[in-house]
């Protein structure tokens, strides 16, 4: 790297020329260099000039010229040292917001085919971005285990082990999309530029002193949307506004097998107010049989084994699978006919796994956080806070599938 300042200090007024090979330089390598210089300048200057073969900045201030860096030449630069460019992703929990997370793989792989992407994500739903091919690899983490054994020394040393592990590797960019301290903490750990929402993009706003680079996205958008747009303006390509693209691919044949059609019903979730009347399971079931479609009910807790059980008993036409991974619901889920699902993380993999969906609200708002249908399916978010769709306007969802 050669460097030239040239006078009068009195006006502020520096001429920077810098050469360097960029085809060659690890991205590290280059900010490492040039971050340090221009720290050091922007004490004593309020314009800045950097000739370079891909490079001209003119800012006032230290945090306005690495933004303009990241943001104006950051995609030039990786575009030379594509097959160098290593990214983490963070985002460790819950499973539909792990799901809202997939088209952000679709997206990266389709500016820079030859990214390398990693993923940080909770133990008990590690199944999910093993699902996509294009996660190189799948780091878990076991944040809600650790939280209830705080004082076991078992956990103390599974938490340096993890931590040990993350800090062997260098990246080129670690991209939080959760936005919590627990994510953000995690974040600062690791080796490489992180980036994250500002303070005024999340809702616990701490979490962005963890970022090296910090960008605001409009809380006022789907959760796929924010997490699109974080990872565009991370990495300087115009945020994407077509269909999402999930991208995970499942077993071929599903671990239970079917004779019939059969539509999938999400019964359960982690909250009763969620939760669609068993009753209402039941006419369904009733109003499917009458199309020869049969209702397959999974289940994970005993309480959803027990409801499941109560409405498989009232009809003919119902079946109550055994308790299943992740990745073997799936299976299951993929070769549906229908998936009729309450405010749960499987009614979003339903939605991923290109399945018509039907997603009952009765407690939330499913404006930001509700499905978001992919490019392979049609999904209908039904109810609201306070609104408990009805059988018939689920049955009438279901029947618009058939006319498309």
């Amino acid at each position: 790297m050669a460097l030239m300042i040239k006078q009068p200090f009195a006006r502020q007024y520096f001429h920077i020329n810098l050469a360097f090979r960029f085809i060659t330089t690890p991205l590290a390598s280059v900010y490492r260099n040039l971050m340090p210089l221009t720290n050091a300048v922007l004490r004593n200057a309020k314009h800045v000039t950097l000739h370079t073969t891909v490079w001209k900045i003119l800012k006032n201030k230290e945090s306005k010229l690495q933004n303009d860096i990241l943001k104006r030449d950051k995609a030039k630069l990786y575009a030379k040292i594509g097959p160098m460019l290593k990214l983490l992703i963070v985002k460790t929990s819950s499973l539909g917001d792990v799901i809202h997370n997939l088209p952000v793989i679709h997206d990266l792989c389709i500016h820079y085919p030859n990214i390398k992407i990693d993923w940080i994500v909770e133990e008990s739903f590690a199944d999910v971005p093993r699902l996509h091919p294009n996660v190189n690899k799948v780091i878990t983490v076991a944040i809600r285990r650790w939280r209830k054994n705080l004082l076991s020394k078992k956990t103390w040393q599974e938490i340096f082990a993890f931590r040990r592990r993350i800090r062997q590797e260098q990246y080129d960019l670690v991209i939080d999309t959760q936005g919590l301290l627990k994510s953000g903490l995690i974040a600062w750990m690791i080796r490489g530029e992180k980036h994250g929402y500002d303070k005024n993009s999340i809702r616990e706003p701490l979490a962005s002193l963890f970022y090296n680079v910090r960008h605001s996205v409009s809380r006022k958008l789907h959760a796929v949307t924010r997490n699109r747009h974080l990872a565009a303006k991370s990495l300087s390509y115009q945020p994407p506004i077509d269909i999402p693209e999930y991208g995970i691919k499942t077993l071929k044949t599903p671990v239970i097998e079917m004779s019939q059609a059969y539509a999938i019903g999400l019964h359960g979730t982690s909250r009763d107010s969620k939760l669609w009347p068993t009753e209402y399971w039941i006419a369904l079931g009733q109003a499917l049989a009458e199309q020869k479609v049969h209702l397959v009910l999974p289940w994970a807790s005993k309480a959803e084994h027990e409801r499941a059980t109560a409405i498989a008993r009232a009809l003919d036409n119902a079946t109550v699978l055994p308790k299943l991974s992740i990745a073997e619901l799936a299976g299951v889920i993929s070769h549906a006919k229908y998936a009729i699902g309450v405010d749960t993380g499987l009614s979003h993999l339903a939605v991923a796994l290109g399945v018509k969906t039907v997603a009952i609200y009765t407690d939330t708002d499913p404006a930001l956080t509700g499905v978001l249908a992919g490019k392979n399916a049609p999904a209908i978010n039904l109810g609201n806070k306070n609104q408990i769709p009805s059988v018939p306007d689920v049955l009438t969802a279901l029947l618009s599938f058939s006319k498309k």
